[in-house]
Formats: structure tokens, C-alpha cells, sequence
């Protein structure tokens, strides 16, 4: 392993290291023989230019077409401009002053170069300015012939680069450590490796950065990809290995019990697929270690109602049930619904309640000192079964009576510390049933959450509506956005309500410094710059308070409108939200404080401003608060970008399915695996470098076949040190923590 540990300043430098760890994150001969290429640029093949990414670095090839040297400033500052082509699209090149004399003389009409810059917008049109350049077309005349011969090759590598170090610089710093590649451990077991045909780790660290042909990438990649995905799914069936030797208190389903008697006075029969994930929740728990499951629902699929008879099921056998809730507006939601849905099963021990029920309570951190009190003391008693409560919950000074299991809703809000502490509550470990209604692709519930077991109900519940999505480009068509408010007030005048949500509060504190709010931000920002979407990009996003102005003088005038975000008084909260569900105000202007568990049956349409600030994911789960009564649900997004921009063409995916999985996947192709692992998890992101979590699923799948086998006939892994040593350097401790998390 030494040779791979090896810091990269004894090889290359101080100078080239330091831009390395600085600017790439890397540190080691082992992490730069793992950057590899992002793709390969054939000789003769340029770049196409039409579709270059705005703002990003890119490395392109291609030929220069003309370039001339122009005057400006009266004469007294030249600057060299030069036009490059693909054969189909032209990029502009810029350089200024001093800069400009060694590319006057090296691009001549006709020659072939690498340029590497970032791409920006001037009069329309795409531009480099400044970029670097290496020339692929040197003469024997020309100095450094030599610079070229890491480019001798058909296939040139292009690296993941930034502006301090371009993709050819990174080249020669690979050539300088790839002698290295033959002391890499192969951490792969060797039945597996020729089971499977896959290459030996050396020579798959010479194909990807200096191949010879298509079919060596092809080969290094399939080799590559398949240790990272055994690594990682080694270390999670571990997890799930030691998970099970953990103890945990069965809890059995108990006859004629709470849970029985609330299923008596249900109005509706549970659908199929509640009914099945029902079942493999109550199976895991009544084993005698702890359950891990996922339990993943498309929006209003009824998870709720799923994990409330899990907890009456554990109250029957004498424990009690926690549910953990991201946010204070959430959490009375959620004790709302749970004690609706009860009835008098939630006033156990109290006069009225039923011989059968027990006590539902709530705790937050903002409660009153009295009330607070008395729910910590039915806690500890064990009076209360039921506690719904956010944060607040994980405190020392909550104590229970038996905590049997423990329910987190969207759970990609909670770090792991969250989780264990409140495992840690129980006197043995509780069950965990994890529920999200961020529909997770499979590939990737195989990775982040490897370690818990899945169900997914896919069945929306009888009497749901449809909702029809339309985007509304405000720009250029201000009449539509005209003609969206006047739905809204036909919904409202046929009985229905709605919401209106925007990005920002727009309490002072978050205009940023030295923007005037509103127009007159925008007006200066439109004066800068030139491109539209470049205008819409840099106003500050529309706020609640704005907003719920302009709209309660203009086009709602007459209707009863309110406004709801995170920075009121909880009990103003949840004051709003109890009219609004009483049907005492007709609009409601929000932040996404409304985005999960938000259930009002009579809101029906919604307009989402600046919709391309918001995820797809979570345009998904807006969405889902309309439509979930009898009456159809209306979803308004409004937009100022472009019509050929990403962000229009990401609002069209969104209008154009209900389907979450469907634009789970689709969100996940455009912000690549990085981001929809969270930056909390960037642990395991890092170390996948050549999987892509979205495409490689029969990889991933094989892989975990292949790791849990290994892992139960060798939990230790003694037959395997070179595996040991690639998990210890995939998970240092810190990592293995995060993968708990899920």
C-alpha cells in the first residue's frame, strides 16, 4: 500500500500538489491514479460547441477559424479575438493587454489546439475568456514537441479539471505517478474476478488513464465500477449483519387490543398494499432483533396510516412508539391527524376515552413549561403509548417508560447522531421504521440506505384526485400568469382553497447586502448583465410577504389570504394552519413549511413562484398537498426562465407525470448522484468515482448478491486482508458512522 500513500509533493512538487489538494482534493498517489478521466477526446473528433454548459469549466478541441487583434478605448487597449469551430457550431476566444501576443502568434486559421476556460454569455453569444491552450498539431520546429506526446495516443484523456489546473497538466502529473498502479492491493477476491471476467486492478489503472483503444476503457470501467460497488456493499452487509446480531424485544401482535379496535371504526379498508407492507412490518417486529426498514410511499400513498397501526401494534404488546418529525409544523400535523384518526382510543385514561386506548402527546421545543412537564412525565410512566415530537424528543430529560419503536418521517432531514440517540432511549434498541415520501430509485436505496430493508407502497388510496401541472412562463406570457390567478379565485369561489408558495420569506434579513428588494434588484442586475436567463438567475427569489402584498391589493383582492413560514411564533403557525383547515381563510402564501404532511382535503390549486428555485423532488412533494380530496387538484408552476433553459425543461418533467419514481430518476440524472446523497453524504460519494448510482444497477445489484454471500460465510473477512484494507481506506470511522445513518 505504500507506494499508493505516497503524498503527491514528493513526486510532483510543491507547487502542482498544492493546486491538486487544494482545488481537486487530492492528496496521495492513490487518489490521483483514482481521478480519472471524465471522457476521451479522439484525435481529429472536436468538441461539438453548440452544447457547451454555461458557467462551467470545460476542456474542448477544436480548430480555429479566424482571429483577429482589435482596437478599443480609442485605441489605447487591444484585445485578440479568436473564433473557433466544430464544423457545425463557433465559440469566441477573448484575450486582453500583455496576453495577447504568444496566442496571436500560435492559432493561426487552420490549427487544431485543446482550449480549457469557463464558459460565460457576452452579446449572446458563448466566449472563453483568457482560456489555456495546448497545441495538437505541432511541427518539429515548434518548441516542446515533447508537450504534445502525452496526446501521441488515438484517445486523449480529458480530466475532471478546474481553473487553476488544466486537463493536460493533470495528464502529466498521471504520467508521473502511473508506474506506481503495479503496487495497488486488488481488493477483489479472485473467484470473483474470473467469475465475473473482470481485469486485474493494475492493468485497469492503465487502460482508464492511458488506453489504446475504446475496448481498454470499456474494460478498465467495468473493472472499476465493480470495486466500488463491492467495497461499498461489503461494509453495508456488514452493517446489516451486525444489526442483527443486536437484541431487541419482540413485540408480538396482541388480539382484541388497541389496534384491533381502531381497525374496527376505520370507514375505509386499507388497500392492498397497505395491508402487505402492514404484514412485513408486523413480522420484523416480532423478532428479537431490532427491524431497519424504509418504508417509501409516493405522495398520500397512506404511510401515515401504515405507521400508526405499527405503533398501536407495539402499545398492544406494552411498549410505546415515538415518531420522529422534521419540523414543529409537521409534528402538530402529525399528533393532529393521529388523534383524529384515533378518536377516544387517543384519550386513554382520560374520562370518555375507551377501555382499549392510550394517550397520544405531543412534544415540541417550543412548549410551554407546564405543558412540556406533564408530557415527559407520561413519558417516563409510560402513560402516554403514543409521542409524536421533533427534535425536542432526543433531549437528555426524555426518559421512557419501554420504547419499543421509533418511526422517523423524512428521514433524509435527520442526521445519524439523531437517530441513535434516540435508539439509544430504549433499553434495548427499539425498531426503526423509516418512512419517506421522496421516492428513492432502487439503485440508490441499494446504496444510501444499503443498510435498511425496503417497502414501498405504490397504491394511492380510494378518493384521491388527479392534479393537472401546467407551467406558466410569466415572461413571456404575462397573461397566463394573469389568467392563474383567476383560477385560483374561480377554485375559491366554487368552495376550495389554495396555496401560493414562494422561495424567500423576505423579511429583510435574507435580501441579500446591497440589493434594493424586488424590481428595482432585478433593474440593476438587468442593466449588467445581457442574457434572460442570466437576469432571472440573479434577482433575489420572490418572497412570502411580497407576494401576499401584491396579491391581497391585486388580482385576490377581496379574498381572505394569510401567510405561513418558519420564522413566526409557533403558536402563529399553528393558529394559521388551523384556519386554513378550518376553511376560515381561502389562500395561503408560504414557504415550504407546507412541502410534507401538510393534509387539507379541500385545497385544490396551487401556483409555485420561481418554481425553477425549487428540486424536482420537492416541486413533487408541493405538488402533493392539492388534489387530495374528491375535488381535482390544479399545480401552477411559475416560471421567468427561458423556454430552452435546463430549469424550463426540468419544470415540463415535473408537469408532465404524477409519477415520483419517475422524476426521482430524472432529478437524479440531472444533479448526478453528489447532491441526491446530500452533502451530508458525501462520505460514500466521494468514493464513487466511476459508479454512477443512476445507470449502473445491475452492478450494484450483483454487487450486494455477491457481498452478502461473502459477508455470511466470512463476517470478519479474515480469508480476505486485501478486502480489509479497501474498506478500512473506504470507511474510515467517521464514514462507517455515516452509513449507518442511511
Amino acid at each position: 500500500m505504500a507506494a499508493l500513500d505516497e503524498p503527491l509533493k514528493k513526486i510532483l512538487g510543491g507547487t502542482t500538489a498544492k493546486v491538486l489538494a487544494e482545488h481537486l482534493d487530492l492528496h496521495t498517489v492513490g487518489d490521483l491514479l483514482h481521478h480519472y478521466p471524465r471522457r476521451y477526446a479522439e484525435r481529429g473528433e472536436l468538441t461539438r460547441l453548440a452544447e457547451l454548459p454555461l458557467d462551467e469549466h470545460v476542456t474542448v478541441v477544436a480548430q480555429v477559424a479566424d482571429a483577429r487583434v482589435l482596437k478599443f478605448n480609442g485605441g489605447r487597449g487591444q484585445r485578440l479575438e479568436v473564433t473557433l469551430t466544430d464544423g457545425s457550431g463557433r465559440l469566441r476566444l477573448v484575450f486582453f493587454g500583455k496576453g495577447i501576443h504568444k496566442p496571436h502568434k500560435d492559432l493561426l486559421p487552420g490549427r487544431r489546439a485543446m482550449f480549457a476556460g469557463k464558459v460565460s454569455v457576452f452579446n449572446h453569444k458563448l466566449q472563453l475568456a483568457h482560456p489555456e491552450y495546448e497545441l495538437l498539431d505541432r511541427t518539429a520546429a515548434d518548441d516542446g514537441a515533447d508537450a504534445v506526446s502525452a496526446f501521441a495516443n488515438q484517445l486523449m484523456p480529458i480530466y475532471p479539471a478546474c481553473q487553476q489546473m488544466a486537463s493536460w497538466k493533470i495528464a502529466k502529473a498521471v504520467d508521473a505517478v502511473l508506474p506506481s498502479a503495479q503496487d495497488a492491493v486488488d481488493p477483489l477476491p479472485g473467484s470473483l474476478r474470473e467469475g465475473r471476467a473482470l481485469v486485474p486492478l493494475t492493468e485497469a489503472l492503465l487502460k482508464i488513464h492511458r488506453p489504446a483503444s475504446k475496448a481498454d476503457i470499456a474494460a478498465a470501467r467495468d473493472r472499476l465500477k465493480w470495486d466500488e460497488a463491492f467495497v461499498l456493499q461489503v461494509a453495508l452487509a456488514r452493517r446489516r449483519r451486525a444489526e442483527t446480531q443486536l437484541p431487541a424485544v419482540a413485540r408480538t401482535l396482541v388480539r382484541d387490543g388497541v389496534l384491533d379496535a381502531f381497525d374496527a371504526k376505520l370507514p375505509f379498508t386499507l388497500t392492498e398494499g397497505q395491508q402487505k407492507v402492514s404484514q412485513e412490518i408486523f413480522d420484523d417486529l416480532a423478532t428479537e432483533h431490532p427491524m431497519h426498514r424504509l418504508l417509501q410511499g409516493e405522495v398520500g400513498s397512506g404511510k401515515t396510516m401504515v405507521a400508526l397501526r405499527a405503533m398501536l401494534g407495539v402499545v398492544d404488546s406494552g411498549g410505546q412508539a415515538a415518531m420522529l418529525a422534521p419540523t414543529e409544523v409537521l409534528a402538530q400535523q402529525h399528533h393532529r391527524s393521529i388523534t383524529e384518526m384515533m378518536g377516544e382510543l387517543a384519550e386513554g385514561g382520560m374520562l370518555g376515552g375507551a377501555e382499549h386506548g392510550t394517550k397520544v402527546v405531543l412534544l415540541t421545543g417550543s412548549m410551554g413549561a407546564a405543558a412540556r412537564r406533564q408530557a415527559l412525565l407520561d413519558l417516563v410512566t409510560g402513560e402516554a403509548g403514543i409521542v409524536v415530537g421533533t427534535h425536542a424528543l432526543i433531549e437528555d430529560k426524555v426518559q421512557f417508560h419501554d420504547l419499543g419503536l421509533v418511526v422517523v418521517d423524512e428521514q433524509h432531514r435527520f442526521g445519524v447522531e439523531q437517530r441513535d440517540a434516540l435508539r439509544g432511549k430504549g433499553k434495548q434498541p427499539p425498531h426503526l421504521l423509516v418512512m419517506t415520501a421522496t421516492p428513492i430509485p432502487r439503485t440508490v436505496a441499494m446504496t444510501v440506505f444499503g443498510d435498511l430493508e425496503t417497502s414501498v407502497l405504490d397504491q394511492l388510496p380510494a378518493g384521491r384526485s388527479p392534479i393537472a401541472s401546467h407551467v406558466v412562463p410569466a415572461k413571456d406570457k404575462p397573461h397566463f400568469l394573469a389568467r392563474a390567478w383567476e383560477r385560483v379565485r374561480e377554485e375559491v369561489a366554487a368552495g376550495h382553497q389554495g396555496y401560493v408558495v414562494c422561495p424567500r420569506i423576505g423579511d429583510e434579513e435574507d435580501a441579500p447586502k446591497g440589493t434594493k428588494k424586488g424590481a428595482a434588484g432585478a433593474k440593476a442586475a438587468a442593466a449588467k448583465e445581457s442574457s434572460p436567463e442570466d437576469v432571472a438567475e440573479k434577482r433575489p427569489p420572490l418572497a412570502v410577504l411580497d407576494i401576499a402584498e401584491q396579491l391581497t391589493t391585486g388580482p385576490l383582492d377581496g379574498l381572505r389570504v394569510a401567510v405561513l413560514h418558519g420564522r413566526m411564533a409557533p403558536d402563529d403557525k399553528d393558529d394559521v394552519m388551523r384556519r386554513f383547515a378550518a376553511g376560515e381563510l381561502d389562500v395561503l402564501v408560504a414557504t415550504t413549511v407546507i412541502e410534507v404532511g401538510v393534509n387539507v382535503p379541500n385545497a385544490t390549486a396551487m401556483v409555485i413562484m420561481d418554481a425553477d428555485r425549487f428540486g424536482v423532488s420537492q416541486l413533487h412533494q408541493l405538488r402533493g398537498r392539492v388534489g387530495r380530496g374528491a375535488a381535482p387538484g390544479l399545480c401552477l408552476l411559475v416560471s421567468e426562465m427561458p423556454e430552452a433553459s435546463p430549469a424550463r425543461a426540468r419544470l415540463a418533467a415535473v408537469a408532465g407525470t404524477l409519477d415520483g419514481f419517475e422524476l426521482s430518476r430524472i432529478d437524479l440524472e440531472q444533479r448526478r448522484e453528489g447532491d441526491v446523497l446530500g452533502q451530508a453524504q458525501s462520505g460514500v460519494r466521494s468514493s464513487l468515482r466511476m459508479l454512477a448510482v443512476i445507470d449502473d444497477e445491475e452492478v450494484i445489484a450483483a454487487a450486494r448478491d455477491e457481498a452478502t454471500a461473502l459477508v455470511t460465510a466470512d463476517p470478519e473477512l479474515s480469508g480476505y486482508p486485501e478486502l480489509r484494507i479497501a474498506l478500512s481506506a473506504l470507511l474510515d470511522d467517521e464514514r462507517e458512522q455515516y452509513l449507518d445513518k442511511g
